[in-house]
């Protein structure tokens, strides 16, 4: 493990706020467990309180945790493009996600990256992490380092460099309604 993730998952444990690197594009982000943490990351990002944010984890068995039981047929969604770009929209476990996350709502987006470090972030930080894009709210998607703006970089904790995979954003469908439907189209094409 290389000091600067050794940095960024201690910035993380100690409830500060990081912008990232992930399989799609850079993240920003903090634990879903720390709602003050929560609170500045949409202050940072001009967020409207009533738009929710992805929340990226490690494991199948750490999603469950956070969202109302799903079939068998949203478990197969989730082996056979996870990890990877595809955030799934479920109804969450309200005791365990906050309101501003779900944008007051009662869904959670929810996506395994297929990116090392950010996987190794939320092993380490043992805890889901937000990752909306490292971006203002309505700004373009940063797919690299320099793509990030400067103002932004200025108000985080820390930035762990790296690079992205695909550099398109990640696929999103709303599995909490039936029949499902695509809310954006991106690095999943074949849902």
């Amino acid at each position: 493990m290389t000091s600067d993730l050794k940095k960024a998952i201690d910035v993380l444990k100690k409830g500060g706020i990081i912008i990232f690197p992930t399989d799609t594009a850079f993240g920003i982000g903090c634990r879903i467990d720390d709602e003050k943490a929560i609170e500045r990351l949409f202050e940072i990002r001009k967020r409207p309180e009533s738009k929710a944010t992805p929340v990226l984890f490690s494991s199948i068995k750490q999603v469950e945790e956070y969202v109302l039981p799903f079939g068998l047929s949203v478990r197969e969604l989730m082996e056979k493009h996870w990890p990877g770009g595809l955030t799934i929209v479920l109804p969450a476990n309200l005791e365990k996600v906050p309101s501003l996350v779900r944008g007051g709502g009662l869904n959670i987006g929810v996506r395994i990256p297929d990116h090392v470090d950010t996987q190794a972030l939320i092993k380490m930080v043992d805890a889901p992490i937000l990752g909306p894009s490292a971006n203002f709210h309505g700004d373009p998607t940063p797919y690299s380092y320099n793509d990030l703006n400067r103002d932004l970089i200025s108000k985080v904790d820390y930035v762990l460099n790296g690079e992205t995979k695909t550099r398109i954003s990640s696929t999103v469908i709303d599995c909490s309604v039936n029949p499902w439907r695509v809310l954006r189209f991106g690095a999943v094409r074949d849902i």
